[in-house]
């Protein structure tokens, strides 16, 4: 992303979010709060955007939207929303049995628009919460949350920092981060746009600041995402806009090469979601377009 520009990309997944929590039932994940981090002006543009996009995003579904709702509700439930719903529900389950066996600091690597604290309070009584994300997106959420009127936790830290400069673990180092205690650190979305020399040294990074036990829970691309004989119409969809939008995707693994580089690095991989998997966790007997984002997994790691 470009040094002084907040993130496209967590308006975007912000967006999903929120429209999924307004719009739609069963919830997959609800984020009822995000809603409030974005002005109405951005939600109508989006939405404008989005709709008006269908072409591009679901040709085979275009000829059928008589108007721009039921094509935004395509747009959302095909392309936007399924990777961030089922991500982010997947990392709070794992995070709630987590904290249930002494893990004391939550660190959100790229937190973007990110509410949990803000929904989950009570949790807060026993954990520390760190967002990490980039300056000027961290900016634009501290902007949006005194906008909104949040009165702001005290177990909430935000710590500015950029990723691609390998520089978070000196940020955290000035905060009341706490190597010592078992941690759990939420990567999401942000693999992708990092460089495999860029992932080992981030979860060297983590390994070296956290106590045996501690966990961490990223989605990844995997080797096939690039083969277009191996993918679909929308995960391209998801490579031309992430290249359109400033944020190229950089990465993506195969399970042998996850492994290794896990171990590399100090951690061992305990879960591994594939989009099958995924897709029967959070997506079944839905009646919708909902569905598991082809050649995307989630993986829940723990340092050795």
């Amino acid at each position: 992303m470009e040094d002084n520009k907040a993130s496209i990309t967590a308006l975007i997944t912000a967006f999903g979010r929120a429209y999924h929590s307004q719009n739609e039932s069963p919830k997959v994940f609800d984020d009822f709060l995000v809603q409030q981090l974005i002005t109405e002006e951005e939600y109508e543009n989006i939405s404008n955007n989005l709709a008006g996009g269908i072409g591009f995003f679901v040709p085979d579904k275009a000829k059928v939207c008589k108007d721009k709702e039921s094509a935004l509700k395509i747009v959302i439930q095909n392309q936007i929303a399924p990777i961030s719903l089922s991500r982010s529900r997947y990392t709070e389950d794992m995070l709630k049995l987590a904290v249930r066996f002494g893990v004391k600091q939550y660190v959100i690597l790229g937190a973007g628009f990110d509410t949990f604290a803000f929904r989950n309070k009570e949790l807060l009584d026993h954990i520390d919460v760190f967002e990490l994300d980039h300056p000027a997106t961290q900016e634009l959420k501290l902007k949006r949350i005194k906008m909104a009127g949040w009165e702001m936790p005290k177990n909430l830290h935000f710590i500015p920092a950029d990723f691609s400069k390998g520089n978070f673990i000196k940020q955290m180092e000035k905060s009341t981060f706490d190597k010592d205690k078992l941690s759990f650190y939420s990567w999401l979305g942000v693999t992708y746009y990092l460089s495999r020399d860029e992932i080992v040294n981030t979860l060297k990074d983590i390994s070296n600041v956290s106590p045996k036990g501690s966990s961490v829970v990223f989605d990844y691309a995997d080797h096939n995402i690039y083969d277009i004989e191996k993918t679909t119409r929308r995960v391209q969809n998801m490579i031309h806009a992430a290249s359109q939008s400033g944020e190229p995707m950089k990465s993506c693994y195969s399970y042998r090469k996850l492994v290794s580089d896990l171990e590399k690095t100090g951690f061992q991989l305990y879960e591994h979601l594939t989009p099958s998997e995924i897709g029967q966790n959070y997506f079944k007997g839905r009646d919708d377009d909902y569905t598991a984002f082809e050649n995307i997994n989630f993986a829940l790691a723990v340092k050795e």
